[in-house]
């Protein structure tokens, strides 16, 4: 196909404050005018503070790797995340983050991601083994939902998705995503922390049915590890490594936190890159048969995954034009001055991996699906200046590499002997809730594939 992925419709480049946050409310994404995906920065003002949105890679470089420490997590985001999220390790900041991190990252070391790998390929058979591969179309976005959930189940918990207390759990996060907007109002009101907050009573209530179920799920955990019968899995992992500094492990309570954090993390985001690969593949055949011709000699060994090279590229296109997480918001600590303009302390700093990844002055072909652009010159500049689907730098997701394994592993998985085709007149509106997802669901007909 010759005609480009969608893409939101952007807003004019002026409008009142007013439209602009009844636009942002909606949909982050169509409320940003075209010029974010030629400007290195852009500077947008408040009654209450002042954001900038920078797509200058040597900014992103200033805020993310080399000064983390002077561009914390912004609190405005954070505020729409707590009643889920606690103190987690998506939201702390300073000595409480390094802490939570020293205890969280061993578990996603190389050696550990091989230990993992068996889940990830169980729920990955299993989600193809529940595909109902009739002709009809289907809408994706639940069935990588589905299968991603499983995923985080399989691996942190040693659970499958049927299990009845990882179902509750899935069936409560799904009412979550569609409740809770990427950002609450409480972004835009001024004051401290304590100050009342405005959250749908829907949005609250799954939250604390959440954080019970997970709480039932973590005190079990504890009990099997004081009786010595736990599972060797990523909660055990997690819930036993000491604090190298202190020794400390992490109490119920800061767990459930971690544990609400590596669920929404991993099974929203891998949920919406999965689903928009396969819509993407749909629309490109040729790659789809490329994905499929490298299924087919996959032996589900862990030494395998190298061998998935096209798959591997396919993913990583399809986690730059639509990256599951659209924008991340850090605060200015000190006054400062970018690109010779100053900086306020308190100010907001945006950094959009939606835009940056399509921007007209960094990428060949910044809006085509094109996976043979990563072999490209242009293409490896990028991936270490203008891609970051997970974030860069200290603060880079610890599941990082679990993710592009995840990713790659499915999609071997449900390939292999399913092909996936655009139904008619059901194109997709890219949006932005918790993670990218399709206004009106990723709908593709499934048949099965036909072995030469």
């Amino acid at each position: 196909m010759t005609d480009l992925p969608p893409k939101p419709a952007a807003r004019p480049d002026k409008v009142s404050l007013w439209r602009y946050l009844r636009l942002f409310r909606r949909d982050i994404l169509s409320a940003q005018p075209a010029k974010l995906y030629r400007a290195w920065m852009a500077e947008f003002r408040t009654p209450f503070f002042r954001s900038y949105l920078i797509n200058d890679p040597k900014l992103i470089e200033t805020v993310l790797k080399t000064h983390p420490d002077d561009f914390p997590k912004s609190d405005r985001i954070s505020a729409g995340l707590r009643p889920l999220l606690g103190e987690s390790v998506f939201l702390t900041n300073g000595a409480v983050w390094k802490r939570q991190r020293r205890i969280i990252d061993p578990a996603f070391e190389g050696g550990r991601l091989r230990d993992t790998f068996p889940g990830i390929f169980a729920a990955g058979q299993a989600g193809a083994a529940r595909l109902v591969a009739d002709d009809t179309p289907q809408e994706i976005e639940a069935i990588a939902s589905h299968i991603a959930a499983d995923v985080i189940f399989r691996t942190l918990f040693s659970l499958p998705i049927e299990d009845v207390t990882a179902q509750k759990v899935f069936l409560e996060f799904r009412n979550y995503q569609r409740s809770q907007p990427i950002l609450n109002l409480a972004a835009f009101i001024p004051g401290p922390r304590w100050m009342p907050r405005f959250f749908r009573q829907a949005t609250r209530r799954s939250a604390k049915n959440i954080r019970a179920l997970i709480t039932q799920l973590t005190i079990a955990r504890l009990e099997m590890i004081a009786a010595g019968t736990a599972p060797d899995d990523l909660a055990t992992k997690i819930m036993t490594t000491q604090d190298p500094e202190t020794g400390e492990t992490f109490s119920v309570s800061e767990m459930v936190d971690q544990v609400a954090i590596f669920f929404l993390a991993g099974h929203e985001t891998s949920a919406s890159a999965l689903a928009w690969t396969l819509y993407l593949l749909a629309r490109a055949p040729e790659w789809q048969e490329k994905v499929a011709t490298e299924a087919a000699q996959f032996d589900g060994d862990f030494a395998s995954l190298s061998q998935l090279k096209i798959t591997r590229d396919v993913f990583r296109e399809a986690l730059r034009l639509y990256p599951p997480v659209p924008m991340m918001v850090r605060e200015a600590y000190a006054p400062t001055r970018f690109r010779d303009r100053a900086v306020k302390r308190g100010a907001q700093i945006v950094l959009s991996p939606w835009h940056l990844h399509r921007h007209n002055r960094l990428w060949d072909n910044p809006d085509g699906f094109d996976p043979n652009r990563w072999q490209s010159e242009n293409g490896k500049s990028c991936v270490r200046t203008a891609f970051m689907p997970f974030s860069a730098g200290p603060r880079v997701c610890p599941g990082a590499g679990f993710a592009m394994i995840e990713g790659v592993t499915l999609l071997a998985n449900l390939l292999k002997n399913h092909e996936f085709h655009l139904p008619q007149d059901r194109t997709p509106t890219p949006v932005a809730h918790l993670t990218v997802r399709a206004e009106d669901g990723i709908w593709l007909r499934i048949v099965p594939r036909l072995h030469t």
